[in-house]
């Protein structure tokens, strides 16, 4: 089995951790992986702003150094969500240039997962060589739940496990908080922490506030870009609530409390 990882640009370029956590979370769980250094950014960022001309190349580039692999694997569900669900406009349509690539594409999207959801939908793991002796607020983020269906949303009233969830119910000493409302946005959203910052940073109180409440010793999302948001309205307002990827769970690292 040829796994290939594929490493967000906002995660190379501001937390490489959680990288490194991933492929050790992998390497123990017995999955090789491999690591294309050729690889770019999805084109995510540039397609949410419309910049279709600008993402096409990226998608292109993406499908062609992914497409000899059995597995794709990112540590992030906005990134997969977008290789799964957007990429053919990229392939078709008024951007019919890589029509040679929509076999190809067909094939890396049906394998493109989320670290989580790799881990247990495909390897399926029951046990973590981990301890963790803390109480953990799950933020879910959208993509993951609404275009991943990583967990379930209350507005679908349909019986969804939370992958993640039971992922870390697996480790030792692991306790999960319960937020009043486990499956609400913080508000980021890229360009819309931008376009609309207050609406973003009162979205954003209002997550750390419920999983305050709910006793959480550390907040831990599948989503580093929702942890970055969450982080610098944490750190503005001085609150002594730590942020994780999950990776970094999975995988043992210890809880700080000096970040």
């Amino acid at each position: 089995m040829r796994v290939g990882l594929f490493v967000p640009c906002y995660i190379d370029q501001l937390y490489p951790d959680v990288a490194k956590a991933t492929v050790e979370v992998l390497e123990r769980v017995g999955v090789p992986v491999e690591f294309p250094v050729e690889q770019t950014c999805c084109g995510q960022p540039m397609a949410n702003t419309g910049c279709d001309a600008d993402t096409q190349p990226l998608a292109e580039r993406f499908v062609r150094i992914f497409a000899p692999f059995d597995y794709v694997v990112a540590p992030s569900g906005s990134c997969v969500a977008m290789v799964r669900h957007h990429y053919r406009d990229y392939f078709a349509g008024p951007l019919a240039g890589a029509a040679e690539l929509v076999e190809a594409y067909d094939k890396v999207a049906a394998r493109t997962f989320e670290l989580c959801e790799f881990l247990h939908d495909v390897v399926d793991v029951q046990r973590f060589d981990a301890t963790f002796p803390h109480r953990v607020g799950l933020h879910q983020s959208c993509h993951g739940l609404r275009e991943l269906r990583l967990g379930p949303s209350s507005e679908t009233m349909t019986a969804v496990v939370s992958k993640v969830g039971q992922l870390l119910e697996r480790i030792d000493g692991l306790q999960l908080a319960t937020a009043e409302r486990p499956d609400e946005c913080c508000g980021f959203g890229g360009t819309f922490a931008v376009n609309e910052s207050d609406v973003s940073a009162a979205m954003g109180r209002d997550r750390i506030a419920d999983h305050q409440q709910a006793g959480a010793e550390v907040l831990v999302a599948g989503d580093m870009s929702c942890l970055m948001h969450l982080q610098g309205l944490i750190r503005r307002d001085r609150t002594a609530l730590p942020v994780m990827h999950v990776a970094q769970v999975l995988a043992g690292r210890p809880l700080r409390t000096d970040r």
